[in-house]
């Protein structure tokens, strides 16, 4: 059976996505239409895909932390961006999905099931001063929680971009007479559950607040009915 306080989260998104949904619509820059209709939450499953990997992290307060502190618990969504990315399918439509997401479940009911993380594939540039400046006001300590990380050096980002399977590659620009590095990578974005496994990956085609929220709901309706 499902819990009281499971029930009432389920109920708070089903309601929450009626909202979001007609936020969306009237939102056509950061959000474009989906040509296709998402199935509704529950009537599918989420296969575990891989468990998330580990590795090192950083806060925005510079201090080390294991990313697993940061992927295991609720249901979190993770994204990989750097902060100088310009395209609008690549970071900075993330970054508007993830506050819509945030928005959306900022609800008693939901606002302790689901966490956000941002990191950065660009720790030479990306230090935790820099990512600090890029949260702006979202980082609080008001729940949803939605963390800002990076990590020491590129060696120590390797394993996790790995792991994920986030490919992401460096290049010279050398066009102006100065050797400028540039980054390239193809949009992923990573629902994992509360056991720590991911369950979803999206790609730019597929990340809307509404996919996103569905499969949230379907995660929460899973975990009330079962314990594996």
């Amino acid at each position: 059976m499902i819990g009281t306080r499971r029930r009432a989260a389920i109920a708070a998104l089903a309601v929450s996505l009626t909202a979001a949904t007609a936020v969306v619509a009237h939102d056509a820059a950061p959000h474009p239409g989906l040509d296709f209709e998402p199935p509704r939450p529950g009537t599918y499953t989420l296969h575990r895909i891989m468990r998330a990997p580990d590795g090192e992290v950083l806060g925005l307060d510079g201090r080390g932390h294991r990313l697993s502190e940061f992927t295991a618990g609720k249901i979190t969504l993770l994204g990989f961006i750097y902060t100088t990315c310009t395209d609008p399918e690549g970071c900075p439509l993330a970054y508007r999905v993830f506050e819509t997401v945030r928005q959306t479940v900022a609800t008693p009911a939901l606002r302790d099931q689901v966490q956000l993380v941002t990191l950065s594939f660009d720790p030479l540039r990306d230090t935790p001063s820099v990512m600090r400046r890029y949260a702006g006001s979202r980082v609080s300590e008001r729940s949803p929680r939605w963390y800002f990380l990076t990590t020491r050096s590129a060696r120590q980002l390797q394993p996790l971009v790995d792991g994920f399977g986030q490919d992401v590659r460096v290049t010279i620009d050398r066009s102006n007479g100065q050797a400028r590095r540039e980054l390239s990578h193809v949009l992923k974005v990573f629902l994992i559950d509360s056991a720590g496994f991911v369950r979803e990956i999206y790609s730019s085609t597929f990340l809307h607040p509404r996919t996103v929220l569905n499969d949230v709901e379907t995660l929460l309706m899973e975990s009330g009915t079962s314990r594996r």
